[in-house]
């Protein structure tokens, strides 16, 4: 809204300052800043309210050391995340910008399902919360929005090379470049590549895997792209839930995350990095830095309150939130087949539960009792039953996540 309010005066009248607003890297700044201010000044007032309203955290006796302690610790602290991205996202952010529109829409949506969800557990008094089956239909609903606007909405482009002599596939200008002694034609056309590691030009498109259909095959591509967008929200989301164990770990975990997402924005919105780069150039997706800033403010200044000891818990308001922004956020940028790497910690914590599930089952059919591979999954309360404390859990699941991170810049650079 201001940054709206500042290019009409800047327009109109003759300001000194008002360009500073043109600069994405100064709004961004500002984004952090008073996402900061926020959660940490504001969130203070919110702990306590909470408090008041007696929003406390049931916990269920697993036998973790100093489990107990946390039993009625204010949750739904999500709360101060969701205000922490969406006042600065509508204060500094270009909000007619297709791409900062769905990443609202995004975070709304998933904060909804994870209030209600919270609602039912701290209010009806049911440890359950919301049931599996609606959870899945919201985010798998969220993901048909994003999949579907992306693919259909014409101002979701990418800048691609083209033959002069082919025909246009659209009205978009054919702009001629030139890097080094070559020169070639570009042309801001409707894709369905996205970017990949390990992969010749780190370019994978979509629209590919049903060739084999025959001359017609890009006609069914909203098939498997909707088939991959419904998988990755779905899998970060969860993802993200699951992580949310223990004091601190996912929300600086996203917050690695989400600088990298950050970057990958600025990048991917600035054609001349993005040709040195060798990734897609995205016409106009640089605005999401501005989202990327508010995103990571919000998740360092709730870890002001949320690092061990925890002072308040984010809840489900909070993880199923962070899991579809940074799901949504890298499928905007074309990055979204990084996610194995970049969420690896998210990743390492599903496959823990999912390899736990499946061979207790396997083993109590087999041998008629269940065995189980980690002593108790999510993987992180497994190094906790080793006897490890959990700050120290943290920290070095922070130091993958930082590890990962650089491997992510490191594979996008690979040719």
């Amino acid at each position: 809204m201001l940054y709206l309010l500042f290019e009409y005066l800047h327009k109109h009248y003759d300001f000194p300052g008002l360009r500073l607003f043109q600069y994405l890297t100064f709004r961004a700044s500002l984004s952090i800043i008073l996402s900061l201010i926020i959660t940490t000044v504001y969130g203070r007032r919110i702990i306590d309210y909470l408090h008041r309203k007696q929003v406390g955290e049931t916990v269920r006796n697993l036998g973790l050391e100093g489990q107990m302690q946390k039993q009625g610790t204010p949750t739904m602290g999500g709360i101060m995340i969701l205000l922490g991205i969406l006042i600065p996202t509508l204060l500094f952010a270009n909000i007619t910008n297709v791409y900062v529109v769905l990443m609202i829409i995004t975070t709304v949506w998933m904060g909804i399902i994870g209030f209600v969800d919270d609602y039912i557990k701290v209010f009806r008094k049911n440890k359950e919360g919301l049931a599996g089956r609606f959870k899945v239909v919201g985010q798998v609903g969220l993901a048909v929005i994003v999949g579907l606007t992306m693919f259909y909405n014409s101002n979701i482009v990418v800048r691609q090379t083209v033959d002069e002599t082919a025909v246009k596939k659209n009205d978009a200008p054919m702009i001629l470049r030139q890097k080094g002694e070559k020169f070639y034609y570009t042309q801001d056309v409707k894709s369905t590549k996205t970017n990949v590691p390990f992969y010749k030009n780190n370019e994978f498109d979509y629209a590919k895997v049903l060739k084999f259909l025959g001359k017609d095959y890009e006609k069914y591509a909203i098939i498997v792209f909707l088939f991959f967008v419904i998988t990755i929200v779905t899998a970060v989301s969860n993802g993200a839930n699951l992580t949310d164990g223990i004091d601190g770990l996912a929300t600086g975990t996203s917050a690695i995350i989400g600088i990298t997402l950050g970057i990958l924005a600025y990048v991917s919105g600035n054609t001349v990095i993005a040709d040195y780069l060798n990734i897609m150039y995205i016409p106009n997706s640089g605005e999401l830095i501005i989202f990327a800033g508010a995103f990571v403010g919000a998740c360092v200044g709730f870890l002001w309150y949320n690092s061990y000891p925890a002072q308040i818990f984010m809840g489900d308001t909070g993880s199923l939130t962070i899991g579809g922004i940074i799901a949504v956020f890298a499928i905007m940028i074309r990055k979204e087949l990084l996610i194995p790497i970049l969420c690896g910690v998210f990743l390492i914590e599903v496959l823990s539960v999912t390899l736990q599930v499946s061979y207790f089952k396997y083993t109590k059919k087999r041998f008629g009792e269940g065995r189980r591979i980690f002593l108790m999954s999510p993987l992180h309360h497994h190094y906790q039953k080793k006897g490890y404390h959990e700050a120290k859990i943290v920290t070095r699941f922070w130091i993958i996540g930082i590890m990962l991170a650089i491997i992510t810049f490191v594979t996008l650079k690979l040719r």
